[in-house]
């Protein structure tokens, strides 16, 4: 990569950065203008144009990015989910400093999934599939759900896991918004022993699953 391709994508991804930046602040994406994008990293509106056609197209790379994120957090907790009695605890506690250290992505997806911007919406809704999708690849590897013989199993399996995932980080985010000190502490307890039953719970239901009963 040339030195003038290298820094027409770090600008790019300036503006990408800069768009999640203001969008996770109180603000919706739709309610952000082109032009304030493009001052947030110190480029005149017109410079914008040379990334991206308009907003909209900004929008869907940066579902896109903040998905692929997403993607690997949540592999990673799929990996420990699937052995329940050794690894929730452990898991749960990555899952939420994973959270700690990168809230933006986060609060993206779960505000803007609901949001003002159709086209914004869409992409969400398509990644969320591929999301589902990946998951339940993950899973259908291991032993504790091999009584799952149907795909729309495990799909709504991994779609339980996924909304889950997307509850537990708003109520994580919003415990820090709350409280503070040694409540803020107690708090992120309360939270992780309730997540790790509720995923105890979940598998022990897989382990009597019977499809044809259902």
């Amino acid at each position: 990569m040339s030195i003038r391709d290298e820094r027409k994508q770090q600008s790019r991804q300036a503006l990408l950065d800069a768009a999640l930046r203001l969008s996770t602040s109180g603000r919706s994406f739709s309610s952000i203008s082109l032009r304030e994008v493009a001052r947030e990293v110190g480029l005149v509106p017109t410079a914008f144009y040379r990334h991206f056609q308009d907003m909209d197209e900004l929008g869907q790379e940066l579902v896109d990015q903040v998905a692929l994120y997403l993607k690997t957090v949540l592999h990673q907790l799929g990996q420990g989910l699937a052995h329940p009695d050794a690894k929730a605890e452990t898991s749960m506690e990555l899952f939420f400093e994973a959270i700690d250290l990168n809230t933006q992505p986060w609060i993206f997806m779960i505000a803007e999934r609901w949001g003002g911007s159709e086209v914004v919406r869409r992409a969400i809704a398509r990644e969320i599939e591929f999301l589902n999708s990946d998951l339940a690849n993950d899973l259908q590897k291991f032993e504790i759900v091999q009584n799952f013989h149907q795909a729309d199993d495990l799909k709504m399996l991994s779609n339980i896991l996924i909304n889950l995932c997307f509850t537990w980080a708003m109520s994580w985010i919003s415990l820090g918004r709350q409280y503070s000190g040694m409540e803020l502490e107690l708090q992120k307890l309360v939270l992780k022993k309730q997540s790790i039953t509720q995923i105890r719970l979940i598998f022990k239901g897989i382990l009597n699953w019977n499809t044809t009963e259902a």
